[in-house]
């Protein structure tokens, strides 16, 4: 199923279902920085996830979001993790990580498999980037917050995301 939003003042079609609070979270698989395989449900067993999702890190929106979770991480227990995930190349995730020091941050990269972005409903079919989400999945894999944005130039509302991880580590 396709649904209309924008980038900037583009308009794009996103593909795939929304997934909904109380849905499981799909299992996807995608690329590391190194380029080796990632699995979501073998890499983040038992942990509380916030997925992070983004077009690019080269944009300044993107940058903000994922700093503003960098910021969240000082604040989180060894059971919380946070997860990067965009289309870029893994060797752009890589330097974007090295440049602003987000090294609490997972990065994985759906550009390859697309793996991500079919189960997740985030791929806009004219550019071939992720459309800007967020979720958080406690550790039965069960969503317990999502944010699909209709606007890719908007910031997610990050807060809420933040507060309700908090909120399951308790």
């Amino acid at each position: 199923m396709a649904r209309k939003g924008k980038f900037g003042t583009v308009d794009i079609t996103v593909l795939g279902n929304e997934l909904r609070l109380g849905d499981k979270a799909p299992d996807f698989k995608a690329d590391k920085m190194d380029l080796t395989p990632y699995n979501f449900y073998d890499e983040e067993e038992n942990k509380i996830k916030i997925l992070s999702v983004v077009p690019s890190l080269d944009t300044d929106v993107c940058e903000l979001q994922t700093k503003m979770f960098q910021k969240a991480t000082d604040s989180f227990s060894d059971n919380v993790v946070v997860v990067t995930v965009s289309n870029d190349l893994p060797f752009a995730q890589l330097r974007f990580k090295a440049n602003k020091k987000t090294d609490k941050i997972k990065f994985v990269s759906d550009y390859n498999q697309r793996d991500f972005s079919s189960k997740y409903g985030t791929l806009i079919e004219e550019l071939k980037l992720l459309n800007r989400s967020v979720f958080v999945v406690d550790k039965d894999n069960t969503i317990k917050y999502v944010q699909y944005l209709e606007q890719n130039t908007d910031l997610p509302e990050y807060e809420e995301a933040i507060k309700i991880a908090r909120d399951l580590d308790r």
